[in-house]
């Protein structure tokens, strides 16, 4: 199968039984923002990409909720979502996508494929408590029980995946334990992928991004906010009383990491330059036109950042595009990088 054969199956196995065909088949349910960034001092020194020069650029964000259900859940354990547009003055909109996930799944679309297919929601049962002590006995963390008004998750066949693909047990288990944050910008979100940024003097580097939030990580405190639905209320709430800030980080590999393969993480030594501040100011008026008909795309590059050769974020750029015109959303007039 080639990439956009791939792309189209994973967009069908990525549905879930609860989701809708006018939502993404994953991130289904998101708030969108606005702001600007603004680089740092040291940041045109290690790429020419015009965000990164210098001055205010608008900016327009989505958090989200990893499921593809179309009910709010917040209060549950799940990946959590950020995908950035930068509103270049000079050039093309550009995009970073990223999670509150470090490592990603898969290594490659045929594996990326399989996971999906396997970690398909399916309807499920709570363990027994003698089931629960047998697990703990062989030493396996036991099933957690349901949610309130929970019938399907894809816990089962992922953790049945990674048993089985060794590649997967990082990304499955620490999204296993993953819990919720207290707030959309009280998480860390990695945008898992290895890009290529240049500088001025043509020396190109092997990079990862992160955003991190400048008043720290805090997770969701159950007796403090209620289960289903607070996300976006405490957003909409933080943001009329002041911004809320996140610090781009760029990590820089070096001989001997992996560059194509999102499943295997970096030393947690290697350089990292703070590349400049996101200021989020207002949730955006029009949520439609202006957030969940926008098509985010990880391979929307400018010039100066280039992908890897890392197949799953190209496989991933053909199905964020057919994801978007499957449900009719604005898809970028540029293409891809």
């Amino acid at each position: 199968m080639d990439s956009v054969d791939i792309a189209q199956r994973l967009v069908d196995a990525l549905a879930r039984p609860d989701g809708k065909p006018d939502l993404r088949p994953v991130h289904a349910i998101g708030i969108g923002v606005t702001g600007t960034f603004v680089a740092s001092d040291v940041a045109r020194d290690f790429c020419i990409a015009e965000h990164f020069q210098g001055g205010d650029v608008d900016v327009t964000a989505r958090f989200s909720n990893g499921s593809g259900s179309a009910v709010q859940h917040d209060g549950w354990s799940d990946v959590r979502g950020m995908a950035t547009r930068f509103h270049l003055k000079q050039g093309d909109p550009t995009d970073l996508i990223a999670m509150t996930l470090p490592e990603f799944f898969a290594p490659t679309p045929e594996t990326f494929l399989d996971f999906a297919i396997t970690a398909k929601p399916m309807p499920f049962a709570n363990q027994s408590p003698w089931r629960k002590f047998v697990e703990m006995l062989n030493l396996r963390q036991p099933a957690r029980n349901a949610y309130p008004g929970e019938t399907i998750r894809p816990d089962e066949g992922a953790i049945r995946f990674a048993d089985q693909h060794g590649y997967a047990q990082l990304g499955v288990f620490q999204a296993a334990a993953i819990g919720a944050p207290s707030s959309y910008v009280r998480a860390a979100y990695h945008a898992v992928h290895t890009f290529i940024v240049t500088a001025p003097d043509a020396t190109r580097r092997w990079v990862r991004f992160t955003w991190q939030p400048t008043i720290g990580v805090k997770k969701y405190v159950p007796k403090d906010l209620p289960l289903d639905r607070y996300l976006q209320t405490e957003l909409a709430d933080r943001l009329t009383e002041g911004p809320a800030r996140f610090s781009l980080m760029m990590a820089i590999g070096e001989a001997g990491d992996d560059f194509s393969d999102c499943t295997t993480p970096w030393p947690p030594h290697r350089p990292r330059i703070m590349m400049g501040t996101l200021t989020l100011k207002a949730v955006a008026e029009d949520q439609s036109t202006g957030c969940e008909r926008l098509s985010f795309n990880p391979t929307h590059l400018t010039p100066g950042i280039e992908p890897s050769d890392d197949p799953v974020l190209h496989v991933r750029g053909d199905a964020y595009e057919l994801s978007a015109l499957r449900r009719g959303a604005t898809t970028c007039p540029f293409g891809r990088s």
